[in-house]
């Protein structure tokens, strides 16, 4: 028979709370002598991070697809999964090409246009040979990087001055957190030695050639997701360890974590429930406070879409709630001190976590470019060639080359300088997008002195 746990002693003792005024004394003495029997499980739905430790040319279905896994994988508060680990796996399915895809890839020059591939991997090899089968749901994950807030404002003097002693010391831990989170994303990319700068020409040649293969490059990253749950056992683990677990973390604490509910500044509403999980247990002192599957509940605080003349959407979250597995919720402060997005998102997050799409300034010098080629035409071959070429890449070059019409390419560059002030000036502006599974620094604790606090007291 299994030993009660000692978190269900402490919740008959405390009237179904374990965040009451239950002395932690207490805890430690209903636990005595029986310790705690930890189930070391990967649950279905979790995602492995993968990323290829080599360049895939896609040829057919079956071909095998070999990865490492990108960052540790942890059960409850336990590494199971080590980063190096391999992933074996094969191309399920190339998907072929709509008329019209293959149609708008043809006006650009491309006759072979990218398709979609499904992969699978269905083997996990652990360091020393252990050999575990996968069933997994494979889908991409994002290629950015993790970006962090800016530092918070200072207060203006004469303002609480305790307040602000108490800030600036959680704004320091949080420093050193993001020192250690960078080193650990540094770590995790080093598993895949990034392909050389010939290589990579080679590649960028090859992809503007009219027909080319299609090629996974080495470094593309994957959430493989776990449709069978994976089992390392039991472990014990004394009670003494556990007295603090579900206890509020310190201000200035930082943690790991997944987003669970996809997000979007043009479609999710103000209020709505945001959930995000914790992948790295939280320790302080060797002191276990918040076990790796913790859920992090919140909701959305400000949002706005992105609008016409290219004004940006921004969103901004903040989490209320901690949920331990098996134990009951416990309310906190926290928000985003860092969010993985990739760099054609042009993401930035403010002092208080709220996210930002920003407009790159390289837009003003490729529209000034496009009109300049359509304001001084001559009636040159060269002029004729670079109207055309701005209009419509390639086929617009060539046949502007080949015309002996100065209108018809004048009309070609008109038309790419009139498309490039649309979509950098007058268009829609960038949405703040969160896919699931974006990857999370969530920081507790009020980053600001007078920052909204949470809607949930």
């Amino acid at each position: 028979m299994r030993p009660i746990s000692t978190a269900l002693v402490v919740i008959i003792l405390s009237s179904g709370s374990i965040f009451g005024q239950t002395d932690s004394r207490a805890v430690v003495e209903a636990g005595a002598g029986s310790p705690e029997i930890i189930h070391l499980q990967v649950p279905v739905g979790a995602p492995l991070p993968v990323v290829l430790d080599q360049e895939v040319r896609i040829r057919n279905t079956g071909q095998p697809i070999h990865g490492k896994i990108a960052e540790p994988v942890f059960a409850f508060d336990k590494l199971v999964v080590p980063a190096g680990s391999e992933v074996t796996g094969s191309v399920t399915r190339i998907a072929g090409v709509s008329a019209l895809k293959r149609t708008m890839a043809a006006l650009d020059s491309n006759f072979s246009p990218t398709r979609d591939i499904e992969i699978v991997f269905d083997q996990l090899i652990l360091p020393g040979g252990r050999r575990v089968p996968l069933r997994t749901q494979v889908a991409p994950a994002s290629q950015g990087v993790l970006q962090f807030a800016t530092a918070p404002e200072p207060k203006s003097e004469g303002k609480g001055k305790k307040q602000n002693a108490a800030v600036k010391l959680a704004t320091e831990k949080v420093d050193e957190k993001k020192q250690e989170i960078n080193q650990e994303w540094e770590t995790a990319k080093k598993q895949v030695a990034a392909p050389g700068k010939l290589h990579r020409l080679k590649r960028m040649a090859i992809a503007e050639l009219p027909i080319h293969p299609q090629y996974i490059d080495a470094g593309t990253r994957f959430n493989a997701e776990l449709l069978d749950a994976l089992d390392f056992g039991t472990e014990e683990s004394q009670p003494e360890k556990l007295r603090l677990v579900g206890t509020a973390p310190a201000a200035g604490s930082v943690v790991h974590a997944l987003l669970k509910t996809p997000l979007n500044s043009s479609s999710t509403p103000r209020g709505a429930d945001v959930d995000a999980v914790m992948t790295v247990p939280l320790l302080t002192d060797n002191q276990l406070i918040l076990p790796e599957g913790t859920m992090l509940k919140g909701s959305v605080q400000q949002v706005r879409p992105a609008r016409r003349l290219h004004r940006n959407g921004n969103l901004r979250i903040i989490f209320h709630e901690v949920v331990p597995p098996n134990l009951v919720e416990r309310k906190v402060e926290a928000s985003l001190e860092g969010v993985e997005a990739k760099s054609d998102q042009n993401l930035s997050l403010d002092s208080e976590g709220g996210a930002k799409a920003t407009t790159p300034k390289t837009r003003y010098m490729t529209t000034g470019i496009s009109l300049g080629i359509a304001a001084f035409s001559s009636d040159d071959l060269l002029n004729r060639t670079l109207d055309g070429a701005s209009g419509y890449h390639l086929i617009g070059l060539a046949v502007s080359a080949l015309s002996r019409s100065r209108a018809f390419a004048i009309g070609f560059g008109v038309y790419g300088a009139g498309m490039s002030v649309f979509k950098h000036f007058l268009s829609r502006g960038q949405e703040v997008v969160y896919p699931k599974d974006t990857v999370m620094a969530i920081g507790f604790g009020s980053r600001v002195p007078g920052s909204a606090k949470s809607p949930v007291q």
